[in-house]
Parts: C-alpha cells; structure tokens; sequence
C-alpha cells in the first residue's frame, strides 16, 4: 500500500483526552480531530443538552460525576467539561464544574470558560467582539463572566437561535461575513462562541481580513487542554492561538 493511502489513525501515546459534550453536539469532535497533534486522542461521552433555557442548561450539569466516570474508563490523563453556555452560566460554575470531575475521578480537568479566559490572556486580549448563535439571555451571561475576568466585550450579537441543531446549520460563510459587519477598530481579539459552530474554518481567513486573532470555544478549549497537559505543539490552520501559543 502506498504510504499516502494509509488513513491516520490518532492513538494516545502522548495524551488521552476525554470530552464530555451536550448530547446534540457534532461539531466539537471532527473539529478538535482536524486540530489534534500527533500521538494525542479524544475520548467522548455526552450529557442531555440540546436547548437553550436556563432549565436545560442546568440540567447538562446534573450527571457529571457518572459521565466523569464512564471516560475515565479510557484512563485519559485529563477531561474536559465542553460547552461555553453552560461554563459560563454564571461566575462559580467553571470552578464547581472542574472540581466535581476531579472529586470523581482524580483526574485533572479542565472547563471551557476558564480556557476562554486563558486564551484571552495568553493573546494579551482585554477588549473583545462577541458573535453568537445564542438567545440574548445566554449572550448576557456571557458577556458578565467575561466582565467579570476583566475581558470587555465592546459589542456582542447573537442569532437569536435556540438549539443546538439550528447552530449547526449556520453556513461558515455566515459566520465570517457577521464577524466582518460587526468589526471594531478598537477590538483586540474576535471571539465566535459556542462548541456547536461551523467555525473553526474561517479562523485563518477571518484573522488575515480582521488584522486581529480569532478565538472560537472549540479552538480555545482544545489549546487550554494540550498546552495544561504539557503538549507544546503548534497547530497550523486554526489562528494565532494554537500556531503561536
């Protein structure tokens, strides 16, 4: 067989990293394989999340120690709690989320909203635009646990969407063109949130034509996770953040 042919077959020799992820995602798995380094592998299971009301939300962090547990079969060196909307519900729940993985596991575990934050920090980026597919209750929210991190959101639009299906189907010719309409001269980084985005596509192209990084919550998560994990590698094709940082 020629070498060319054989299919790349991404084993954990370097890093296991296990994903919990609402029930409705499937973004965030073929997005983290494209942008995952050599000898790292994901590892998934799944909580019930497929809205956008506080109720359903809530109800994504009612089972984490049994989801916890079931990936830790696959004995991952780290877990990651995977969904912005939920992570930033409101000001503890990152915090509360990382401990209760690590309460039932023992396993290191990381959460999306605090490598949001690192990410920001680590881009030297205080002053943001947000572009959602949210409703403006999950946007608000957002926008109070970036605030109160010191991260400025200049200007947020949201879609107004509700689940994560209608997410998925936003064209990533869609998202380019907002973050475009809704440029700032004065902003430091371009934020596109939420997991179950059509996103991680543009990233490169949306930086050349912002002048500005790019950080999406798939992105950011996954870079939070290797580089907390001591996997230095820099990732082509997806920004500033993971090819530089």
């Amino acid at each position: 067989m020629d070498q060319a042919s054989v299919p790349l077959i991404r084993l954990g020799w370097r890093l296991r990293l296990g994903v919990l992820l609402p029930s409705v995602n499937t973004l965030g798995e073929p997005q983290f394989n494209a942008m995952l380094p050599d000898g790292v592998s994901l590892h998934v299971t799944r909580l019930k999340l497929t809205g956008s009301t506080e109720a359903e939300l809530l109800g994504m962090t009612e089972r984490v120690e049994e989801a916890a547990q079931l990936v830790a079969d696959t004995e991952p060196q780290r877990i990651l709690f995977h969904c912005t909307s939920v992570t930033t519900f409101d000001l503890g729940m990152a915090a509360r989320l990382r401990e209760r993985i690590v309460r039932a596991t023992g396993i290191p575990a990381s959460v999306t909203a605090e490598a949001l934050v690192a990410a920001f920090a680590a881009l030297r980026a205080r002053r943001v635009v947000m572009i959602t597919p949210y409703i403006e209750a999950v946007n608000q929210r957002e926008v109070a646990f970036l605030r109160h991190h010191g991260i400025e959101v200049i200007a947020e639009h949201g879609l107004g969407l509700s689940t994560g299906r209608e997410f998925a189907e936003v064209e990533p010719a869609e998202w380019h063109r907002l973050a475009l309409a809704h440029r700032r001269d004065d902003a430091e980084a371009c934020f596109l949130s939420c997991a179950q985005t059509r996103t991680a596509e543009i990233i490169d192209a949306l930086e050349r034509d912002l002048g500005i990084p790019v950080v999406t919550s798939n992105q950011a998560a996954l870079w939070h996770c290797l580089r907390e994990s001591g996997v230095p590698d820099r990732v082509p094709g997806f920004g500033v953040l993971l090819r530089d940082f």
